[in-house]
């Protein structure tokens, strides 16, 4: 058993302190808890965490970041923001505690008991107590950017104010499991075209470096005349023996060239305009942010978010810029008075579709639903859109990997033939 010195506020607002002997911190809350108290602090005197664990008073738990230097211990104690699938599973816990009929308070208690990967208890734990200091739970959440971005908050904070916050965390625990779907059927058709690309170059190197050099010693020792393909693979070979120290140079400098650019305003637009025009891959980009841009809209305006915030929230969710600009520029132009439908139809960069649908929706007085259908449009559409793209990259990266090998195999074997016959003439 320790010991715990508490501060706690009675219902009336009045501050008290005292000692509680209990097993761990967890008990220390709920036995303030059955005295109906809000606990402000709880902890142990100075000394007595370390004479609990057997150490002495100053001494602590030694861990591997220690033995790093500060910028690489900052970098794997850092907090990571959360996945799509954790933030979903926290929401989904969150909901169901709430559902049950637990004050928030004692479910954001229980939160910090269940193993949530991706976000630790401590966020429960600070949720909890600046819930009990006062706050909302929107307000506690802000302090959390890193877990919580500016489209939970929101949410939460129309949750709060509608009195239906528990429908709003089920509707925000599917949003994010959606988008977590997407993301991994993403993801997933980029995985075996990758992998055949990288065991055709492994091929491509092994060939170069192994093989090649045993037949360039026979081919020398021979002196015959060799055909065009075998002497382009030589010298292709020699250039690389030679000079590769200047063909690593030209890659680093590119490489930096490139990141600059990227880095650049102006180079991040041209290279998100150049992703939803590319050929093949274009299509499923464009079908995967006017999803995303639509879900985050609809989920936002059925849960009481005003149109102004709204746009600006799936503004800063949104990683295309050339959108983000059309999202930006339809907003601005709503501030005037007009509807949605109009300055997104002006941008030239939404599909007729969604601007027809989204005036539709204004005319019926239902626009979050005429988003989410169009999200569910362009989500089924997205699944066809990827297995169309996996089944021609994978087609394609095959027949790219193949006439490669295959050159590769008739440098030499042409070769052989004209020495074996040189051979037979010769004899």
């Amino acid at each position: 058993m320790a010991q715990f010195n508490y501060k706690a506020r009675k219902r009336s607002g009045e501050v008290v302190t005292g000692i509680l002997e209990v097993a761990d911190r967890g008990a220390a809350l709920m036995q303030i808890e059955r005295l109906g108290l809000f606990p402000i602090a709880i902890e142990m005197p100075k000394g007595a965490g370390a004479a609990a664990s057997g150490q002495k008073p100053g001494a602590a738990s030694a861990s591997w970041t220690e033995f790093l230097p500060p910028s690489l211990r900052h970098y794997f104690q850092r907090q990571r923001k959360p996945k799509l699938q954790e933030l979903a599973t926290f929401t989904n816990q969150l909901a169901n505690l709430l559902k049950c009929g637990m004050p928030l308070t004692v479910a954001l208690n229980s939160m910090t008991h269940l193993e949530t990967k991706g976000i630790p208890s401590e966020v429960s734990r600070q949720l909890k107590q600046d819930v009990m200091e006062g706050k909302g739970l929107s307000e506690a959440m802000a302090k959390q950017k890193i877990i919580f971005s500016d489209l939970y908050i929101n949410m939460v904070r129309a949750g709060e104010q509608s009195g239906a916050l528990v429908d709003v965390l089920r509707r925000m625990g599917n949003h994010f499991e959606r988008f977590s779907e997407v993301q991994s059927k993403f993801t997933s058709a980029l995985i075996y075209p990758a992998f055949v690309c990288c065991v055709g170059i492994a091929i491509c190197i092994f060939f170069m470096t192994v093989i090649l050099p045993s037949f360039l010693r026979l081919f020398e020792g021979l002196h015959v005349p060799l055909p065009l393909a075998t002497r382009i693979l030589i010298g292709f070979n020699d250039f690389v023996k030679n000079w590769w120290w200047l063909v690593l140079l030209f890659l680093v400098l590119a490489s930096f060239v490139f990141s600059r650019f990227r880095a650049s305003e102006d180079g991040k637009a041209k290279i998100d305009q150049w992703k939803m025009s590319a050929p093949i891959v274009g299509k499923v980009v464009r079908l995967h942010l006017f999803g995303q841009f639509c879900r985050t809209l609809a989920t936002l305006l059925q849960n009481g978010v005003p149109v102004l915030k709204a746009l600006e929230i799936a503004e800063q969710i949104v990683p295309n810029r050339i959108i983000k600009q059309a999202i930006a520029t339809t907003r601005l132009e709503v501030t005037d008075g007009k509807t949605i439908a109009e300055p997104m139809a002006r941008s030239k960069v939404f599909p007729q579709l969604m601007v027809d649908l989204i005036k539709i929706g204004e005319e019926t007085g239902d626009v979050p639903g005429s988003l989410a259908n169009l999200a569910d449009t362009y989500e089924s559409e997205l699944n066809i859109g990827l297995r169309v793209m996996t089944n021609m990259i994978e087609p394609l990266i095959i027949c790219v990997m193949a006439l490669g090998v295959g050159f590769l195999l008739v440098a030499i074997l042409s070769a052989l033939f004209s020495i074996i016959s040189n051979i037979s003439v010769t004899g």
